[in-house]
């Protein structure tokens, strides 16, 4: 995320399953501010949702931040969680790969819904993940 940063706009909370929604509404009220397209906007809550879910199911909460990103207006979150991170994340971001019996489309499916996707254990422990998109 190298582009011109308005800086961050919110940060959310990631300790429980209701902040899940309380940061796809966070995500979805910024991105109606930017004047955002609707369909840019539905796969960007979604893939931030997969992201928020995956931090507090798996990665023993965290925190989500929503930054606005400029030269061309973009948004982006940098999701982190608290956990042990993942042991092989190629292997984390194939379809069907699952440590909790679902259907294992979470990560994989919120890489496909945005326009740059990175993900990366922290050294300090915990995951980060970082999505942006265009509006």
């Amino acid at each position: 995320m190298n582009a011109l940063r308005s800086g961050v706009v919110k940060t959310v909370s990631l300790d429980r399953e209701r902040d899940i929604a309380s940061a796809r509404y966070a995500v979805s009220k910024v991105c109606d501010e930017l004047g955002a397209r609707a369909l840019r906007k539905v796969r960007f809550v979604t893939a931030v949702s997969e992201v928020a879910r995956n931090c507090v199911d798996h990665g023993g909460g965290g925190w989500l931040d929503i930054e606005i990103l400029r030269k061309p207006t973009r948004i982006g979150v940098r999701c982190i969680d608290e956990g042990a991170g993942i042991p092989n994340i190629e292997e984390a971001m194939r379809d069907g790969f699952t440590t909790a019996g679902s259907m294992g489309k979470g990560l994989g499916g919120a890489r496909r819904l945005v326009d740059i996707f990175e993900i990366s254990n922290r050294p300090s422990g915990g995951l980060e993940v970082r999505l942006v998109s265009a509006l």
